[in-house]
């Protein structure tokens, strides 16, 4: 059964993002091998997502155009109703290294153009990654350039903190689109959030289950899968804690981005549009922040631009 396709969201440059995206990467396949990208991407399409997210680190871009081409072939789907994200890593942020790297991306993708290109981190690494001192002001051009070539329809950033999207605003021509960032009930970001929604940025949220599902059972915050508040929403609605999880985001004005390789799970991901939380269940979720994050590259702590609380 094809699930109900996304809603769109407008950015501030006109274009329209749908606010549920595959995401890919590590983790897709919850460590299957990387073959499996293909079929994951081919199945959200089949499932009714148009919006699949990528990065150049995550090595998986050729995976992600195969799953793309299959669905095309198949009539699913027409490039023009995909939106597709990819990133630029942090090796190539001298300004003009990145059109080439969007170029060799666009190769691997096997697409003339990607909808939003997005700076990874603002920090710079040198080949080795080790610290590079460019100034993420200097990418930012680049990254203009690319969507003035019309490589990347709409440019944005990940991991950029309050200040940082401030000073990139002053020093720029074109505003970012978007800021992908890790929004989750452990890491609610309601400043943050708010900063980029009041500037008119829209905010992309990776691993948006948090630590609902983890190995770590012992040190991690809750929520839990079967956490007692969450089931009981999702005995109302009809749904499970991991949807509840994802409307709760989208009830916040958010993208989200959920990783799976299974498909009865990449369904249940997007199928998400029949309910909407209260005000008071919105509230109640955000009560589990801890500002307590999945993704921290502490190895960084000490590089230049890190965004994150040291």
């Amino acid at each position: 059964m094809m699930a109900a396709q996304a809603p769109v969201l407008e950015l501030n440059d006109g274009n329209k993002i749908p606010v549920v995206a595959l995401g890919t990467g590590r983790g897709t396949a919850a460590g299957a091998a990387i073959d499996e990208v293909r079929h994951a991407v081919y199945q959200a399409i089949k499932a009714g997502y148009r919006h699949i997210d990528t990065a150049a680190i995550y090595q998986d871009e050729p995976q992600v155009g195969q799953g793309i081409a299959d669905a095309i072939a198949e009539g699913l789907v027409k490039r023009e109703d995909l939106f597709v994200t990819t990133k630029l890593w942090s090796d190539k942020h001298a300004q003009d290294e990145v059109v080439p790297a969007l170029r060799e991306s666009l190769g691997r993708l096997g697409l003339d153009y990607v909808d939003l290109y997005l700076i990874h981190f603002p920090i710079a690494l040198k080949a080795d990654g080790s610290a590079s001192d460019i100034d993420y002001v200097e990418t930012w051009r680049g990254m203009e350039e690319a969507k003035k070539q019309g490589l990347a329809k709409s440019i944005g950033v990940s991991n950029f903190n309050s200040a940082q999207i401030d000073r990139l605003i002053s020093n720029s021509q074109i505003k970012p689109a978007v800021n992908q960032i890790e929004v989750n009930p452990s890491l609610t970001q309601e400043p943050l959030v708010s900063h980029c929604q009041e500037l008119g940025i829209a905010v992309m949220a990776y691993s948006p289950f948090g630590f609902l599902v983890t190995r770590k059972v012992n040190t991690s915050p809750p929520p839990r899968i079967d956490d007692p508040s969450l089931v009981a929403m999702g005995k109302k609605y009809g749904k499970s804690t991991g949807q509840i999880v994802l409307r709760y985001l989208i009830d916040r004005g958010l993208i989200i981005i959920p990783k799976s390789a299974n498909e009865q799970r990449i369904a249940e991901n997007i199928d998400l549009f029949d309910f909407s939380l209260t005000k008071e269940e919105i509230a109640t979720i955000g009560q589990f922040n801890k500002n307590i994050r999945v993704i921290e590259p502490i190895r960084w702590k000490d590089y230049p631009n890190y965004p994150f609380e040291k």
